[in-house]
């Protein structure tokens, strides 16, 4: 389920009392200077105490028993998963299910709340300014997909063309290698001049043969923005192609870079 589908529902969940959602947002970037002590920790103890207090202030055994049920889940939580934290952690969660949990690279700014209603505010927010996206990058005869959401890595995937049948073949990963060291290497890079000339010369029809899956992808996964990223004549021969709008292109050969570089570089536009 996309981000934006996540936030419908949750904007359409009510819960009364003594049940209620309990909805954190956590600062745990280590990067942050507030945080070099870890002191997410602190603010983690501190927000989940004071409604305990509250509640058991006001005397409402119901609704306390309820909270703790989830204190207890938010503080598993946290030891399953303390090692793998990145920047943020947002958790939304009634007494009986974590109704949604995310471990982010994207910043967010410290929330406690214990309401009848999810409060969204800051996801949407964050959807806003990292929406769903798909990112093709282009180098001659490989096309790699990122998609990403939330500034974190979806799914990632390379296609390279097969010169012998001239078709489109997917692979799960980048594994190129286009040099030979030893005796070789002066052949192999004379056949790799002679490919790229060949490539040139035959770019828009290869590239016109692989649109049509791009256009169909990016609308079967719901990308809300496109970025193409390679060299100028590739990326604009393949923008003229598709169907689909797209909304950036950075003309730099990032064909090979980390996917974490990569989103990193569309979201700095």
């Amino acid at each position: 389920m996309t981000i934006k589908k996540t936030i419908k529902k949750l904007e359409s969940l009510y819960l009364e009392s003594p049940e209620k959602f309990f909805t954190m947002y956590l600062n745990t970037d280590p990067a942050d200077p507030d945080q070099q002590g870890g002191e997410w920790r602190i603010h983690l103890k501190n927000g989940l105490n004071r409604f305990e207090k509250y509640l058991d202030t006001e005397d409402n055994k119901d609704e306390l028993k309820k909270f703790q049920q989830v204190k207890k889940a938010v503080k598993d939580f946290f030891k399953e998963n303390e090692l793998d934290l990145k920047k943020s952690v947002i958790i939304i969660a009634t007494p009986d299910e974590f109704v949604y949990s995310d471990i982010l690279q994207i910043p967010v700014e410290t929330e406690f709340f214990w309401e009848e209603i999810a409060k969204v505010d800051q996801l949407v927010r964050l959807h806003q300014e990292y929406p769903k996206a798909g990112v093709i990058l282009t180098q001659k005869e490989a096309i790699r997909l990122v998609e990403t959401e939330l500034g974190k890595l979806i799914d990632t995937v390379v296609y390279e063309l097969d010169l012998d049948t001239e078709d489109w073949r997917k692979h799960p990963a980048v594994n190129r290698n286009h040099t030979s060291a030893g005796a070789n290497a002066g052949k192999s890079i004379n056949l790799r001049e002679q490919f790229i000339a060949r490539f040139e010369e035959n770019r828009k029809r290869w590239y016109k043969s692989i649109t049509p899956m791009l256009d169909k992808l990016a609308k079967d996964r719901e990308w809300e923005y496109i970025y193409l990223v390679g060299p100028h004549e590739e990326t604009h021969e393949l923008k003229e192609l598709m169907n689909k709008p797209i909304n950036a292109c950075i003309d730099k050969n990032m064909l090979d870079e980390h996917h974490d570089k990569v989103i990193k570089a569309v979201h700095d536009l």
